[in-house]
């Protein structure tokens, strides 16, 4: 599926720091690497835990490029969130330098 600019995105750097932000990667990329204060439901978990979306503020989602986000943020917006993409996903967060935690002992990365 291919998205245009109908989209809405935003770059990592304008992430505010209170945001909710929705990681839907993997279980492995989460632990590989994640923003400190983002929640994590897998892409394709989201239709079971849909109610543990805030309805009353944004949702900022981000996955590890963007292309994954940006359907979940699609369908989010059409399902009457309000909801944008972080264009670049977590390679753009990390390449921003933005805070990162990781599961592990060593230091976060992006999988």
């Amino acid at each position: 599926m291919i998205f245009g600019d109908d989209v809405p995105a935003v770059p990592a750097t304008e992430v505010p720091q209170d945001a909710y932000l929705l990681d839907v990667r993997e279980q492995d990329e989460w632990d590989a690497g994640h923003a400190p204060e983002a929640v994590h439901i897998p892409m394709g978990r989201l239709s079971d835990r849909a109610g543990e979306i805030p309805r009353d503020r944004e949702v900022f989602v981000i996955c590890r490029s963007g292309a994954r986000s940006a359907q979940v943020t699609v369908a989010l917006n059409q399902a009457g969130w309000l909801a944008k993409n972080v264009a670049g996903g977590m390679q753009s967060w990390a390449q921003a330098g933005r805070p990162m935690d990781g599961g592990g002992d060593g230091e976060p990365y992006v999988a």
